[in-house]
């Protein structure tokens, strides 16, 4: 299955339950269902190049997200 293609989203843990994943009430329930979702990878490499600013994907929130994307940058230019 190639990470770009939209066909993962098809085999998500989370299919059809996208209020819990939007509401920052939820975020712990949501969380724990992206834990051994089996396209959790590609989930998060998804939010992580669209960007989303909202929800979560790949088991994060959008700070985590940014916090990564920050992180890798810098790390890519030190190198």
């Amino acid at each position: 299955m190639s990470r770009n293609s939209a066909l993962w989203r098809e085999h998500a843990k989370c299919a059809g339950r996208g209020d819990l994943f939007f509401d920052d009430l939820y975020e712990q329930q949501a969380k724990a269902i992206c834990v051994d979702c089996p396209v959790r990878e590609q989930c998060l490499d998804h939010a992580v190049r669209t960007p989303e600013q909202y929800g979560i994907w790949g088991g994060t929130t959008p700070q985590e997200r940014r916090r990564m994307t920050m992180a890798f940058a810098a790390r890519g230019s030190k190198q």
